[in-house]
Parts: structure tokens; sequence; C-alpha cells
């Protein structure tokens, strides 16, 4: 099976764009989440681009109660498989030397994921 790719092409506005690539051989449309601290963040919407076959368009804008100074990551994963699309951080406040709270705030999302799927897992093979 192809691999389903999300490909950012903007933000604008407080929303975030992307682009969905769904190969042919995908036979059912991938029920996408948008999660921040592990928590879903409201709506998005999924439009099919008319001019391009199994392409769609990806928009969710960022709730401005979850924008604040320091780090925020924001993940976008495939909910349906668990896999993780894209994601986005966003920076406020003071100015920060590096990227350093941003990369950390990554992998900490992603460790979360990480242990959420292997919980699963283990649930799933009745392996406690």
């Amino acid at each position: 099976m192809s691999k389903i790719e999300l490909i950012k092409t903007r933000l604008h506005g407080g929303i975030w764009e992307g682009e969905l690539h769904v190969p042919e051989d995908v036979e059912v449309l991938p029920t996408l989440e948008v999660t921040y601290l592990d928590q879903p963040v409201g709506d998005h919407v999924l439009d099919e681009d008319p001019d391009r076959a199994g392409v769609w368009f990806f928009r969710v804008a960022v709730p401005a109660e979850l924008i604040s100074d320091g780090v925020q990551v924001f993940l976008i994963s495939n909910l349906d498989t668990g896999d993780q699309l894209a994601s986005f951080t966003i920076i406020a406040g003071e100015a920060l030397d590096d990227d350093v709270r941003a990369e950390l705030g990554l992998l900490r999302a992603e460790l979360d994921m990480l242990k959420r799927a292997f919980r699963r897992h283990c649930l799933e093979t009745g392996n406690s």
C-alpha cells in the first residue's frame, strides 16, 4: 500500500493549510485528527481538489486560546492508523535563541503518541 502524505502549503491568518495526497490504492479516506498536548483541536476542513485526483485540501484553524508565551506543538495524525502525518510549531512571546524548546516539545508529543500506540498494541494482542 502506498503512503498517505500531508504536505504543508502555508500558515496564514491563524489557519494551517496543507494538501493531503491519497494514493489510488487507498480505498477509504483517512480520518484526520489535530491535537495539542494530546487533546483534540477544534474542527478542520477537508475538501477534494477538483483538478487533481487523490488530492484534498486540509485546513485547521489554530484556536486563539492556545496561543501563549512559549512553544506550542500541534500534531496532525491519521486517527485510523495512529500515523503522524504532519506537525507544526508556534513560538510566541520572547524571542528564543534557538529551536531547542520547539524540538523538545515535538519529541514529547511524539513520545506520547508512541506510548498510546504501544498501549493499544498491548491491548489488541492481549499482552499487558
